[in-house]
């Protein structure tokens, strides 16, 4: 079955559109150029500011010019996470869609569902002449997916709404009123290379097969850190088998669970069936550790030619260390409602090479005094161990309105059109409307979306019904706009 073949077609044909221009974070230019020609050859007025965010404004239909200025609002960029054997390039290569029973996903990469169904949508609304509504305000932000850039960069006033639908949740039948904040941590070690031991031989040491996922939708699962499952290894290696460290990689999104993570190690040659023992313990470990959550973890070890240099004993024991004992994973719940993620960290991205190491992580949390006491943590972690710690990109939560005129009228609109209410939820990640509310602070908001599982993974995948059901409601929620 072929995706313009699925219902609702003013969707998924827009989907399609989406899929066939690559648009990973910082590539934007394709996708930008779609959706700057999409609005200008419906004649409507189409701008976009400096920091690469779209908007294409639409006039009330006749008899709804008295209803609040609806802004609806998806974001540009998708993740680029693919299988380690596929041979896709995201800033050349289409997505290539597969229609699987009840669900779209992709050919072993990640799909763009999130957040291209809600971009699709929007077009949808923009070319249609069917739907009743007041005044849209189509608002694409950009790279929304590695520091929210865009939303960062709107200027007060350029928006000119009242309510802001954001179109970027993943469970159908809910509403999300509020949202995690995040903090961008960065460690660095920085130092001068050693010689390799003469006589030691390297080996290659690949973590693989991890399922990975949204580092805040998907971290209460608690599924696997292959960083932080490499160096439960990497220590036992070194304190047991005289390993030293000369190359580190694993992870390379911010917000998505680390799925793969390698290190090239020096050994005595002597030790080198200790170092194969220890591999199989440990997959045995791992999979059993993680058996009702991962697929199979594979741990291969292989020789490689040994390097020139290595990083220095005392550094790399600090390192292994601080790594060993950063939090990762939810930290705290929500203790009035339980079910919900409060704070938690994903330790996302180490980089090591003999003279320097880069470690990056994403802490979030929907109160800001426990962002700032995770913060603290991981500063002092990792000050003890000799890194300079850095925090860049902070923003607050958004914070829950259960007053709020546009989620009583929704409310009413999906009672009515599914019979049952809608159930309103706060999201443990980092929706763009916290950082757009501090810029328009009278911005009424609600975030919604179709049902998509396992985004900013190769397993993202979204529900072909729920899909309809979120331009149903999409739709019947601009004919009952408020009015002014």
């Amino acid at each position: 079955m072929d995706i313009n073949t699925l219902e609702p077609k003013a969707v998924w044909n827009n989907f399609a559109k989406i899929c066939s221009v690559p648009h990973p974070s910082h590539h934007l230019e394709q996708i930008t150029k779609l959706v700057l020609d999409f609005g200008k050859s419906l004649g409507l007025e189409t701008i976009t500011d400096s920091v690469g965010n779209i908007i294409i404004r639409k006039p009330a239909t006749p008899g709804m010019e008295d209803r609040k200025v609806i802004v609806l609002q998806s974001h540009l960029d998708m993740v680029p996470q693919k299988n380690k054997d596929t041979n896709h390039n995201f800033e050349t290569d289409p997505i290539q869609t597969i229609v699987d029973g009840e669900w779209l996903r992709a050919n072993q990469t990640t799909l763009g569902a999130d957040n291209g169904i809600g971009m699709a949508a929007m077009m949808a609304v923009l070319e249609s002449k069917d739907i009743k509504h007041g005044e849209i305000v189509a608002l694409f932000t950009s790279d929304e997916e590695t520091g929210m850039y865009g939303a960062f960069g709107l200027q007060p006033n350029w928006i000119k709404g009242d309510i802001l639908l954001n179109l970027d949740s993943e469970d159908e039948g809910e509403l999300f009123i509020g949202c995690a904040g995040g903090l961008d941590a960065s460690i660095k070690w920085e130092y001068k290379s050693v010689p390799v031991d003469i006589g030691d031989i390297a080996l290659k040491v690949n973590i693989s097969g991890l399922k990975g996922g949204h580092s805040g939708l998907d971290i209460v699962i608690g599924r696997a850190n292959a960083n932080k499952l490499l160096f439960r290894f990497l220590k036992e290696a070194v304190s047991r088998y005289e390993a030293r460290l000369a190359e580190v990689e694993g992870g390379n999104m911010r917000n998505a669970i680390p799925r793969e993570a390698f290190a090239i190690i020096t050994i005595p040659e002597e030790a080198k069936e200790d170092i194969l023992k220890l591999a199989e313990e440990y997959e045995v470990l791992f999979n059993e550790e993680y058996k009702a959550l991962e697929n199979k973890i594979s741990i291969k070890v292989e020789t490689v030619p040994t390097p020139e240099n290595i990083i220095p004993e005392e550094i790399q024991d600090d390192f292994i260390n601080a790594v060993t004992g950063c939090p990762n994973g939810v930290f705290r719940m929500i203790p009035t409602i339980p079910e919900i993620v409060e704070t938690s960290m994903n330790l996302s991205i180490i980089r090591a090479n003999a003279e320097k190491i880069d470690i990056h992580c994403l802490l979030r949390s929907s109160v800001d005094s426990k962002k700032e006491e995770l913060a603290s943590m991981v500063d002092s972690i990792f000050t003890m161990a000799g890194a300079k710690v850095e925090f860049s990109g902070g923003y607050s939560g958004w914070n829950p309105n259960t007053n709020s005129p546009i989620l009583k009228a929704m409310k009413e609109v999906y009672q009515n059109e599914f019979g049952k209410e809608p159930k309103v939820q706060v999201v443990h990640a980092g929706l763009e409307c916290g950082i757009i509310g501090a810029v328009e602070p009278n911005l009424d908001m609600i975030s919604f979306g179709p049902t998509i599982r396992h985004p900013h993974s190769p397993d993202e995948k979204v529900h072909i019904k729920s899909v309809d059901a979120f331009w149903r409601f999409l739709s019947k929620s601009l004919e009952n706009a408020p009015k002014r």
